[in-house]
């Protein structure tokens, strides 16, 4: 069982967001969008989308940092284990409670106002659930690791150390096995939700709008009222001569 969760699967859900994507890409273009629901209720989106999407954005930088910088490197940049658990528990406590509140206040939204829940897809609800759920996990583990309930365990000589082993292709899944059962969880969440990323809304975040940054600008010109007033009123349908 630990092969397959800890050995496996990893594969199986990075195989499914590559082949997700690369399908979407080239066969559903049309429907690579987040379909917005801001026309139906703005109020509450205009709170919980900022929350949700700066929220991850640090969110994944913890993560970034957690998993695969070593802890030889902060150690020899000369960052003391407890200055790095302190800063990564208070920084990641509070990003991911405002990323939890951001995708609270959707989710609710969702149910909450009758269209936007007619214009929900029924597999959002499962990403929904997923997302939500690897993310209560993940706060969950945070609090029991800094309060101690977790025996004194050391994410960064287990998890860490399994996660950038299955980019060698050996993962080795023993050091998963001794990990307590919210880091477990909140892997098994992650994974699944890596997985579905390419058959929901989610697939909206490989789209970056860099091409905003580099096209032309608009030009208006403004028109004298005398000309406008001197020209002869027309129809829309009529030619012009």
């Amino acid at each position: 069982m630990d092969l397959l969760l800890w050995g496996v699967l990893p594969y199986v859900s990075i195989a499914l967001l590559v082949a997700g994507t690369v399908w979407r890409a080239r066969y559903d273009q049309f429907g690579w969008t987040t379909r917005s629901t801001q026309l139906h209720e703005s109020r509450l989106l205009r709170i919980g989308s900022p929350l949700f999407h700066f929220g991850m954005l640090f969110v994944v930088l913890g993560h970034v940092v957690g998993l695969l910088v070593p802890k030889s490197w902060t150690d020899a940049a000369g960052l003391s284990d407890h200055a790095y658990h302190l800063l990564a528990v208070s920084t990641g406590a509070v990003a991911g409670a405002a990323a939890a509140a951001g995708i609270g206040i959707l989710v609710y939204r969702r149910f909450r106002v009758p269209a936007v829940r007619r214009a929900t897809p029924r597999g959002d609800h499962l990403m929904y659930t997923f997302l939500l759920g690897s993310m209560l996990l993940g706060l969950t583990a945070t609090v029991l690791n800094s309060t101690g309930m977790t025996g004194g365990y050391n994410y960064r000589d287990g998890v860490s150390l399994w996660f950038r082993s299955l980019f060698t292709l050996t993962p080795d899944y023993h050091l998963m096995a001794g990990a307590p059962l919210a880091f477990k969880l909140h892997v098994l969440f992650g994974f699944t939700l890596f997985a579905l990323i390419p058959y929901s809304r989610l697939v909206h975040m490989f789209s970056a709008p860099l091409k905003y940054l580099f096209r032309p600008y608009v030009v208006y010109r403004r028109r004298d009222p005398r000309q406008l007033a001197d020209r002869p009123s027309r129809r829309g349908w009529e030619r012009v001569s």
